[in-house]
């Protein structure tokens, strides 16, 4: 039971921190309504992709460097900030070209898996996350869950708290990842079916989004950089 219960744990964990609206579910987004369930799929495996490197590079102790050096942390937030921009343009050309829902398996489709990669690679989030909580999801040492959920962390802080040092929660974790990346596009692809005016709606919003946190995180960087010299 105990091991049952640490699992449906790391699920939740692992759930809560990819479920936040922000850049990646934005790829996600994009390519679930414009190409269909098995792109929006891969681009959430190329995200969650990303988290096993992280998670390896963290438990191999090179996370540490990036930590060590705030030139590297700036320059990484800043070419997350370009590569959002780059996106931003491509959704916002698939919002103008796609009149509704077209399901489809292209070569073009493929490249949503590169493109979440690449992009969660240098997204911020993702980094300051493996920087700090998950860096510790293998020590013994005590994880406040809903902590570092985007937005909301700071009023559910303390409501989730457990004991990190078991594989069965690293598990969990990568498992509530994976529940994501498959219920996200599938949601949005059943709804794509229904409503005509969906997909170019939601590549609208998601252009939107991924040109508003490269902005930030643009300036972010260049305050940092700034500052350095």
């Amino acid at each position: 039971m105990a091991l049952v219960t640490t699992a449906l744990i790391g699920l939740v964990f692992g759930f809560a921190l990819a479920s936040p609206p922000g850049p990646m579910n934005a790829i996600i987004a994009e390519e679930s309504v414009v190409r269909g369930w098995l792109a929006g799929v891969r681009a959430g495996l190329g995200a969650f992709t990303a988290d096993a490197c992280f998670f390896v590079l963290a438990y191999l102790g090179v996370v540490a460097i990036v930590d060590e050096s705030a030139l590297l942390q700036g320059l990484m937030v800043a070419a997350g900030g370009v590569l959002m921009l780059y996106f931003a343009y491509g959704a916002f050309e698939d919002a103008r070209s796609a009149s509704s829902f077209v399901e489809t398996d292209t070569d073009e489709d493929q490249k949503g898996f590169q493109k979440a990669f690449v992009l969660a690679l240098t997204n911020p989030y993702q980094i300051v996350f493996w920087l700090t909580v998950g860096v510790h999801m293998l020590d013994d040492k005590a994880i406040d869950v809903f902590a570092e959920v985007p937005y909301v962390g700071q009023q559910l802080a303390g409501t989730l708290v457990v004991q990190a040092g078991s594989p069965t929660l690293i598990v969990g974790f990568f498992l509530g990842i994976l529940v994501w990346v498959a219920g996200f596009p599938a949601t949005l692809v059943s709804v794509g079916k229904r409503v005509d005016r969906f997909a170019p709606v939601v590549a609208g919003s998601s252009a939107v989004v991924l040109a508003g946190f490269g902005l930030y995180f643009l300036a972010d960087a260049s305050g940092t950089l700034v500052g350095l010299f």
